[in-house]
């Protein structure tokens, strides 16, 4: 009995932190997002306006927003796997070094790395300058700038990274012991590739996904610098209603179907990678 309420004691500490700081802000802001702004002032009267009104105003940026997080979450894990893959069982001693090079980029700052993108892809960048020496354009083109393309391009270099650890993490975890077997009894590269390393690392894979995912899916600071305004995300949107427009309740009601869209799409691809490496529920 005493031991048990040591244990209680210990989780006391961080079991407050969760329910103060993720829990209470968390139920305060679904609370908010059933009221509505009426004369700027918020009535609180138990409404679903707001998410009527998002689907209905906003549908176009949800699904642009989500068609972008997709891309940029679909491609940062394939590229992450492939680099985690090569560390992992091709690189050898020099392996570390390669994570400590991917580790080391996370330093440059979020911010950094987006005004370094404006500079390369811009009119007077590295790649306009590049294309200009080359003899293949004449003057700048600005096709490179304020489009999805930069947003993918800028999200994915930062995200890279983080996608990288729990992918590694989880091919680290597999011993080379049933590797060597499946191969001694015949089973060929891609075999073994997908029956032991896919099905082992799958976690890994998720969880990278759904990193990706998020981030891009709620960022307003790359669209708002690199995409231009014809790249309307709708972190841009939730940051406009709780700034200019001072609608917190349809912020927060666009910030709820943000997250519901989240949870359904990582569950579905966490649903369909397991049904494609048959790993059961």
């Amino acid at each position: 009995m005493i031991a048990q309420r040591g244990r209680y004691a210990l989780l006391a500490p961080s079991t407050a932190i969760f329910l103060l700081c993720f829990v209470a802000p968390l139920s305060y802001f679904l609370l908010l997002s059933f009221y509505r702004i009426v004369s700027y002032q918020i009535d609180t009267t138990i409404t679903g306006e707001n998410y009527i009104g998002v689907w209905r105003d906003y549908f176009q940026s949800i699904s642009f927003t989500f068609a972008i997080a997709l891309a940029v979450a679909l491609s940062v894990t394939a590229l992450a796997f492939g680099f985690a893959f090569y560390v992992r069982f091709k690189a050898g001693r020099f392996g570390i070094l390669l994570i400590f090079v991917a580790l080391v980029t996370l330093f440059g700052g979020y911010l950094t790395k987006i005004y370094v993108w404006k500079t390369i892809l811009g009119q007077t960048g590295i790649l306009n300058t590049a294309l200009m020496a080359l003899g293949v354009v004449d003057e700048p083109i600005g096709l490179f700038l304020y489009n999805p393309f930069a947003v993918i391009v800028t999200l994915g270099h930062y995200l890279m990274p983080l996608a990288i650890l729990p992918i590694y993490g989880s091919l680290r975890n597999i011993a080379d012991t049933p590797l060597r077997g499946a191969r001694d009894l015949g089973a060929s590269r891609w075999r073994v590739f997908f029956d032991i390393i896919l099905p082992q690392c799958r976690i890994g894979i998720v969880f990278s996904f759904a990193l990706s995912f998020l981030f891009a899916a709620g960022d307003y600071v790359t669209p708002l610098l690199v995409g231009g305004p014809y790249t309307s995300m709708l972190g841009v949107i939730i940051q406009l209603q709780f700034g200019m427009r001072f609608n917190a309740p349809m912020g927060a009601a666009m910030a709820f179907t943000a997250i519901g869209i989240c949870i359904l799409v990582i569950g579905s691809f966490d649903l369909l990678l397991r049904r494609i490496l048959k790993v059961p529920a």
